[in-house]
């Protein structure tokens, strides 16, 4: 008996298209967390923040469509469904789940990771070894920003019980 054919180990499918979306997204994030990486090793002051900025601004809203989660896809939703996946949002307390993500937004939630990102400015002036941490705080920090961004959108998704949109259709 193989897993799918047990009744026990059976995933649901919107149970089954909620981790499609979520491995599509990680993917997406491991790919550009490898850039925020090598931006991490240019010795040049402020560059990676800036790449950080614009990775990430790119990166959310795309995270957001896999999952059904933009502006546009929600204004699309009845309102009835539009409620509840506010109501989710409030719950999780994600400021990034159906808004438009500025640069301004981006930059308020990398300063959150501060420490981190001052750690990494300073790590590039320590010669090889430095510029090696540097890339990867700047891998890591990308990394667990989205992931963070990326579990709340799951449980959104799941709380509002949201139809997520076909793979391919999100870009």
């Amino acid at each position: 008996m193989t897993k799918n054919s047990n009744p026990l180990h059976a995933t649901a499918p919107h149970d089954a298209a909620l981790e499609d979306a979520a491995r599509r997204a990680r993917k997406l994030l491991h790919k550009r967390a490898l850039v925020a990486a090598a931006a991490g090793m240019v010795p040049v002051p402020g560059f990676d923040w800036a790449v950080d900025a614009a990775l990430l601004s790119r990166l959310l809203p795309r995270i957001n469509a896999e999952f059904g989660l933009t502006p546009e896809q929600l204004d699309r939703l009845d309102p009835s469904k539009r409620e509840q996946v506010q109501k989710a949002v409030a719950l999780v307390g994600s400021v990034l789940i159906g808004k438009f993500i500025t640069r301004d937004l981006v930059l308020k939630l990398t300063r959150a990771m501060g420490v981190r990102m001052t750690t990494k400015q300073v790590a590039k002036y320590v010669p090889l070894a430095g510029q090696a941490i540097a890339a990867t705080l700047g891998y890591a920090t990308l990394r667990y920003l989205g992931e963070q961004h990326i579990r709340d959108c799951m449980q959104v998704a799941e709380m509002a019980q949201l139809q997520l949109p076909a793979p391919g259709t999100t870009k």
